[in-house]
């Protein structure tokens, strides 16, 4: 269960490794190129049938997309829905527990704009 009141003391050596844990344990859930983005494709835009994803998340091939959505569905963040049409399809959709992430993809998001900025706006010989 989460604790959205902690106060976080970086100088308590227990709370130091608990906090540790804890990104390991996140990046092992989201490690990859396309985690991520498939998260926030499916939080921001909806619910996609697999098509819709591979034609949104640019670059990914099949057969990773496939993969990192099953590790993705392992993980309770997305679900897969068969539906019953000719031809099948399968939809995906963000869980609860996928929208638990949404904090952490906007912050991500925020920073990546600001990053962006800073590097457009500053000396363009950095780039």
């Amino acid at each position: 269960m989460r604790d959205d009141n902690i106060i976080y003391d970086l100088e308590n050596p227990l709370l130091c490794g608990k906090m540790l844990r804890g990104i390991r344990d996140a990046k092992d859930v989201l490690n990859g190129k396309w985690k991520t983005f498939i998260i926030g494709t499916l939080m921001y835009k909806g619910s996609m049938h697999f098509m819709q994803l591979m034609r949104e998340i640019e670059g990914i091939a099949p057969r990773m997309l496939s993969k990192e959505l099953q590790e993705l569905e392992l993980h309770q963040l997305i679900k897969r829905t068969v539906l019953d049409t000719k031809p099948i399809k399968v939809q995906y959709e963000i869980t609860k527990h996928g929208m638990s992430l949404q904090t952490v993809l906007n912050a991500i998001a925020d920073w990546g704009l600001h990053h962006r900025r800073e590097m457009i706006g500053g000396d363009s010989k950095k780039l």
